[in-house]
């Protein structure tokens, strides 16, 4: 049986004190639009205590937010766009301060278009990174018949929140799906090791799944030292520092493109466990979501190599890859 707080939160039947706290800290703030300071006071907690849940519940799925209607000058900059590279739809998400992270906008945004993209029947292939994880609060959740969700590339051998497998099986979840790991280090010390794995160890299934696939979902990364693959310790400073005198200027699962859109010569190409970027490319459809200022060039040759039919970025990236 449910009850309701004084407040009018409908209270959770079942769960933990930390579960019904965070709950009703979320009704307040997003049904009856109290300030953070007068739900700390009512709760008899912190401010940060309220931030802290309101973060959670978001993160967890707890509360989904929905908006209607296209700003215009938006809706210009998504029409350059696809004119520009050859898209099929993009959106473009609105610039967040100056100084201010754009991730989180793009995760929003591609949250709701995953929403719509997926369906019954289809293999969906996905790679990684931190704007991709943060969209699976915004992805309205639905149950889909024979729907399956197939990792792109190998995972972390240490617990990051960017781990590859756990986004594969937390997207899949979402839509009742199956979900299909390369069960292997992203990147291996060796061809010889790599070549074992795929053989040897049950990887061969899940790269033929890799290779028939209807919709990838894609981010990119940088090649600045603080990027999300260089800051995780998973690739070397030295490979780093090597990738970029090669011309590289960023990564699509670890596949490092020159600023033509061409892959770079590097050894660390022999080590990838990953699906076959061909293939990839061959997707019908093919969604690339990512921005910030260190992803422009990254971004550009993307563009270039993937020919994606879908962009997802922000308002100020969407400008600097216009002009």
């Amino acid at each position: 049986m449910k009850g309701r707080s004084k407040n009018g939160a409908e209270a959770p039947a079942s769960g933990t004190r930390a579960d019904r706290m965070r709950v009703r800290a979320a009704w307040m703030y997003y049904v009856e639009e109290m300030t953070q300071s007068d739900i700390a006071a009512a709760l008899d907690i912190g401010r940060v205590s309220v931030v802290r849940l309101l973060a959670e519940a978001r993160a967890r799925g707890e509360v989904r937010v929905s908006l209607s209607g296209a700003l215009a000058e938006l809706t210009a900059t998504e029409r350059a766009l696809e004119a520009r590279f050859g898209l099929r739809s993009a959106v473009v998400a609105p610039a967040p301060g100056l100084s201010e992270d754009p991730s989180p906008a793009i995760s929003a945004a591609i949250g709701a278009v995953l929403s719509d993209a997926v369906g019954s029947g289809m293999s969906v292939g996905l790679g990684w990174g931190r704007t991709l994880l943060d969209s699976l609060p915004f992805i309205e959740p639905r149950a889909l018949e024979d729907m399956r969700v197939v990792s792109l590339l190998g995972g972390i051998s240490q617990a990051h929140r960017f781990n590859p497998a756990e986004f594969v099986w937390r997207f899949a979840q979402i839509f009742n799906g199956d979900a299909f790991l390369l069960s292997a280090p992203a990147i291996v010390d060796s061809l010889e090791t790599k070549t074992a794995l795929v053989d040897r160890c049950g990887l061969r299934s899940t790269l033929d799944m890799a290779a028939k696939l209807d919709l990838v979902v894609l981010s990119v990364g940088g090649i600045a030292r603080n990027a999300t693959t260089f800051r995780t310790g998973y690739i070397a400073e030295t490979d780093r520092r090597s990738l970029e005198k090669a011309g590289a200027v960023g990564d699509l699962l670890f596949h490092f493109l020159d600023r033509d859109g061409a892959l770079v010569e590097h050894p660390i190409n022999e080590r990838i466990v990953s699906a076959d970027m061909g293939a990839i490319r061959r997707a019908p459809e093919r969604i690339l979501a990512s921005g910030g200022p260190d992803k422009i060039d990254i971004l550009r040759a993307t563009l270039a190599f993937l020919r994606p039919t879908v962009l997802v970025t922000d308002e100020t990236t969407a400008r600097r890859l216009l002009d």
